[in-house]
């Protein structure tokens, strides 16, 4: 199994969190469980394998392109066969820069892209089938996100908005800090759940959570600390609500997702590895 996180160009850092690269050989066939991360993402699919995902316990295969929207609860996947897949994470409000619907309705989903984006991505796939080298792969999906990032002056500004307060709350765990923002900016806390319903799909509380189970996901993958230090580390107060919040994102509690985590989950989970520049 090969993954690798690429960098994106000066002009799209604001808006893609990083390019990914994931190729897997035709016996690396496995079944795993994908966790919330706050990230939405578009993935071209590549390879001849298949990959699968669940919903009402049925598993479908994906589109050539699939959408990932923001990711709730564990998501259980399947693969197999030799997959090649090309990946753009987007920043959790960041995807709301590329068309107009609401990311709320996405919630939970994986749909074909191209629904949204429309034939041009269809377009973009096949000129992907047709080169294999990473790099000019990467060039021609930054063309692509270039050519689309048009967005009215209002959104814009709304968009910004909610980025700056989506990088505040980042590593700043406290749910308290939400009221003070809607204070200091004179909109109610309403409104402000509302702006982020709209543009990331999620709840300011439910991304404050969603960000400390990372956190602690990665001190975990770390493998310095105990379980209790990550736990106070992560800010919470005591390991009862660390493990609630635990087993809402993984299904498991701390000390089994130590014992039973994935090699794929354990590449997922660290941070700022960035394989090619």
């Amino acid at each position: 199994m090969v993954f690798q996180e690429i960098k994106p160009s000066p002009t799209l850092k604001p808006f893609v969190k990083c390019f990914y690269f994931y190729e897997s050989g035709p016996i690396d066939a496995f079944s795993d469980t994908v966790y919330p991360s706050g990230n939405t993402e578009v993935i071209f699919n590549l390879g001849n394998g298949h990959w699968q995902f669940q919903k009402n316990n049925e598993f479908y295969t994906t589109a050539s392109v699939e959408l990932w929207g923001q990711i709730t609860k564990p998501l259980a996947i399947k693969s197999s066969g030799a997959n090649t897949m090309l990946g753009i994470r987007f920043y959790p409000h960041s995807l709301a820069y590329f068309f107009e619907e609401s990311m709320k309705a996405l919630n939970n989903e994986t749909i074909d892209a191209v629904d949204l984006f429309g034939p041009t991505l269809r377009t973009l796939h096949t000129r992907l089938l047709d080169i294999s080298d990473l790099r000019t792969r990467i060039t021609l999906l930054e063309q692509y996100l270039l050519a689309r990032l048009q967005v009215s002056t209002r959104r814009q500004a709304k968009l910004k908005f909610v980025g700056e307060i989506v990088n505040s709350l980042k590593y700043n765990f406290s749910t308290e800090r939400i009221a003070a923002i809607s204070s200091r900016n004179n909109i109610s806390p309403r409104y402000l759940a509302m702006l982020f319903s709209e543009y990331t799909g999620l709840q300011p509380k439910l991304l404050c959570k969603i960000n400390r189970f990372n956190y602690s996901l990665n001190l975990i993958h770390s493998n310095e600390q105990d379980l209790t230090s990550i736990a106070y580390d992560s800010g919470y107060f005591d390991q009862s609500h660390f493990i609630k919040d635990f087993k809402l994102f993984t299904g498991l509690t701390p000390h089994a997702f130590t014992t039973n985590a994935s090699a794929l989950n354990l590449v997922l989970a660290e941070e700022g590895k960035w394989s090619i520049c």
